[in-house]
Parts: C-alpha cells; sequence; structure tokens
C-alpha cells in the first residue's frame, strides 16, 4: 500500500454463494461434453479433403462430411482444396476482381522483367492455373510449396523466354512458350513430388519496357505495313496466275483439238483415197468415167463460156451453145 502507514483502508470481504456439489458436477460435466464435442468433430467441405494429424504426424485423410478426431489437441485436421482450381500471378497482383478488376503491378516488374535470347528487355506477366491432386505430397513432401511453385514458374519462364527472340515472345511465339513452359513446370512438379497438377499457363501481357515501347510500336507498324503488302500481292497472285493458267490450258487443249481434227481428217482422206483406188481397181474404165464426170460437175459450172465439141456428130452445126440455153447470151 502506498502512502501513510496509519492509513489503513479495509477490504470488504467477498462471499461465495453456497452452491450445491450435486450441481456444479452437472454444470462441469456438460461443460466437459460441450469442449470434447467441439474439439472432437470437425466438418470437410465439398471441395476438400481432411489430413488428421496425431501428435504431428500423418494419420489419414477424409473426405468431404462430418468427422470425428480425437480431442484436446491430440488430432488436428488440415484441409486441402482439391477441387478448386488456384491461381498463382506473376508481374501483377489483382487488387479486386469483378467487372472493372484492379490490378498492381509496379511493386511486381522484377518479376515481369526477363531478358530475352536476342539480349532485349521484355515485360511478361503470366498466369498459371493449377489443382492440388495429392494432399499428403502437397503438404508433407515439400517444405514451403508455395514459394517453391512460385519459383518453378518464374525460373521455367526465364529460361524459355531467354531461348527466344524479342519478336517471337511478342508476336507469333506467344503460344508456344505458354505451352512449353506449361510442360517443363509439370515435369519439375513431378519430380518434386509437390502433388500440383498444371491445368493452363496464360501469357496475360507481353510488353516491352516503357522506354523502348516508341522504337517497338514503329517496329510494328513496319511488320503489319509488310505483312499488307504481302497479302495485297498475293491477292493479286491469286487473280492474275489462276487466270493465265486457265488461258494456257485453254490454248493448249484448242492446240490439242486442233491437231487430232487434223489427223482424223487425213486418216479420213487416207481412207477414202484407198478405197477409192480399190474400187478403181476392180472397174478401171467405169471409175476413170465416173472420176471425169464428177470433175466436169465441180468445174463447169464456174466457167462462163462453155463449148461442146462431139466428135462423134456429122451434123452442120457441131457447136452447141450452152450459154445462149442458160442466159440468153449470144457466145
Amino acid at each position: 500500500m502506498n502512502g501513510d502507514p496509519g492509513d489503513r483502508r479495509e477490504i470488504p470481504e467477498i462471499k461465495l454463494p453456497n452452491l450445491d456439489p450435486a450441481v456444479l458436477q452437472r454444470a462441469l460435466a456438460v461443460l466437459a461434453v460441450v469442449v470434447v464435442a467441439v474439439t472432437s468433430f470437425y466438418t470437410v467441405g465439398p471441395e476438400e479433403n481432411g489430413l488428421v494429424l496425431r501428435f504431428g504426424k500423418f494419420e489419414r485423410v477424409t473426405d468431404p462430411g462430418l468427422h470425428f478426431k480425437l480431442p484436446f489437441g491430440v488430432e488436428r485436421v488440415m484441409k486441402v482444396p482439391i477441387q478448386r482450381q488456384l491461381k498463382e500471378e506473376f508481374g501483377f497482383r489483382t487488387v479486386r476482381s469483378g467487372v472493372r478488376s484492379q490490378f498492381s503491378t509496379s511493386p511486381y516488374a522484377d518479376e515481369a522483367n526477363i531478358l530475352t535470347g536476342d539480349l532485349n528487355a521484355a515485360l511478361v506477366e503470366w498466369v498459371v492455373q493449377y489443382r492440388v491432386i495429392d494432399p499428403y505430397k502437397y503438404l508433407f513432401r515439400v517444405r514451403n510449396v508455395g514459394d517453391t511453385f512460385r519459383d518453378i514458374n518464374e525460373a521455367v519462364m526465364r529460361e524459355i523466354v531467354g531461348d527466344r527472340t524479342v519478336n517471337e515472345v511478342l508476336t507469333v511465339g506467344r503460344a508456344e512458350v505458354a505451352m512449353v513452359v506449361q510442360q517443363r513446370v509439370q515435369e519439375l512438379c513431378d519430380q518434386y513430388d509437390t502433388g500440383i497438377q498444371v491445368e493452363q499457363v496464360v501469357l496475360q501481357d507481353v510488353n516491352p519496357p516503357d522506354p523502348v515501347k516508341p522504337s517497338f510500336n514503329e517496329v510494328n507498324e513496319a511488320q503489319q505495313e509488310k505483312a499488307k503488302l504481302i497479302n495485297q500481292a498475293q491477292s493479286e497472285y491469286n487473280q492474275i496466275i489462276p487466270r493465265a493458267r486457265g488461258e494456257a490450258l485453254q490454248t493448249v487443249r484448242e492446240a490439242e483439238g486442233y491437231a487430232l481434227e487434223r489427223i482424223n481428217r487425213a486418216r479420213g482422206d487416207s481412207a477414202r483415197f484407198v478405197a477409192l483406188y480399190q474400187a478403181y481397181a476392180k472397174a478401171p474404165e467405169v471409175t476413170r468415167r465416173r472420176l471425169y464426170l464428177e470433175t466436169m460437175n465441180d468445174i463447169l459450172p464456174g466457167v462462163e463460156r462453155k463449148v461442146v465439141v462431139d466428135g462423134d456428130l456429122k451434123s452442120v452445126l457441131p457447136l452447141l451453145d450452152l450459154g445462149a440455153a442458160r442466159g440468153g447470151e449470144a457466145r
């Protein structure tokens, strides 16, 4: 007590109420039952597995539902989500998700800054989606499995990007980089017994660093212009070349048809001559006369003045004026 020793105050005496021992025993029994019930039963969610540890040693795995364990800390439960898809973000973090998600990138720029194979820098932001397929390995085979998994992803991404040029990473090689990273990360996870299955690696955003963005934009514009000119030339090629090929094929077909026509006509003339000769050989005089008459039939209509002389005619007028009979003109 502080102050004068003579100044003494009397402390009031606290009297406890008289409790019936039987009531006190029942209350303690109910309290013990409640404590045992609270510390003995636990619930595992529908997407989880429960791992029961007895004095810190793994004992068993429990499925979703209500389960019993030894109370008072003898057994404790660690729950691991095995049906839920988890993700790790690199180079950025999602501050708030929704219709308009918000992201934070500046504190994590070191994760995204990667050196490419042609000694250029690129800011690579990516997301790894994975599931826990073995909760025992996930908890007990690797210490700090979350940090280890992130280190694996970062090391593999730097290795794969470091083997490619900056243009490949920024443009056409993004899908291949994501696929190779997923395969390599899965191999390392299996090698380390992490119990993790990598489902997808997505290159969220790949950009050049801010100081060199204008130069990269100029290069991209030049590449786009090049691709545009190539497409235009290819379009003209597709219009002109098939037409020229069609015209060439048409000319070849016409020449082949003309050649076939000439050959067939020559063969027909030859066969006709052979047949005529065979007929002439059978009756030379008749054939000679028929040929003569057919020839005269073709020649005489084109002759304006015709004189017919018959050597056997004995009359005074041995001439036959056929022109007068046709047109009435005297010859």
